[in-house]
């Protein structure tokens, strides 16, 4: 696999992104161990959730939708700055994104008990099955894909899987 360079110099518009950029640890004072291995999962992440993602156009929702969906579902009621910032996006987005939602059935809008300014969106019944519906057929699709495996290579991915776990648990 190519070895791709990081970019340098980048304009930075996102003042999170900026404040992310100053704090991080520039390559070369990193293990070349741990850059490599970082490098082939982050790009095994982002083909795996790329894959089983094509589950989800049995929804006839958007990935963004139920991204946001997923946070609500599992992390219970949000205002829609909590929800933007949990998306990583700004909030006229997230309106966009919780409005769809809201048209689908899928969450609730509610004047939020602690101030009345606020809303609090609240994921439906439906949205819950549907996100879960979702999500079955996810690990469904991953796990028929797992049955490739060796029972050895079952056990080393079932090892790494709860490293990651620790590692996430702990990021800072």
């Amino acid at each position: 696999m190519p070895r791709r360079k990081p970019i340098r110099n980048a304009t930075v518009n996102n003042s999170a992104v900026a404040k992310a950029e100053s704090r991080k640890p520039e390559p070369e004072s990193c293990n070349p161990e741990a850059l490599a291995t970082a490098d082939r999962l982050h790009s095994a992440a982002i083909h795996l959730l790329r894959r089983v993602r094509k589950q989800d156009i049995v929804t006839g929702e958007g990935p963004a939708r139920l991204s946001a969906l997923s946070v609500l579902v599992f992390g219970g009621p949000k205002t829609l700055k909590e929800l933007a910032a949990a998306e990583q996006v700004k909030a006229p987005t997230m309106s966009r994104i919780v409005a769809g939602l809201k048209r689908s059935r899928l969450v609730a809008i509610t004047e939020d008990p602690e101030d009345a300014r606020r809303m609090r969106i609240t994921p439906t019944a439906k949205g819950t099955e549907l996100l879960h519906l979702a999500r079955e057929k996810r690990i469904i699709d991953l796990a028929a894909q797992l049955e490739h495996l060796t029972p050895g290579e079952l056990s080393q991915l079932g090892e790494a899987v709860e490293i990651l776990r620790r590692l996430l648990q702990h990021w800072a």
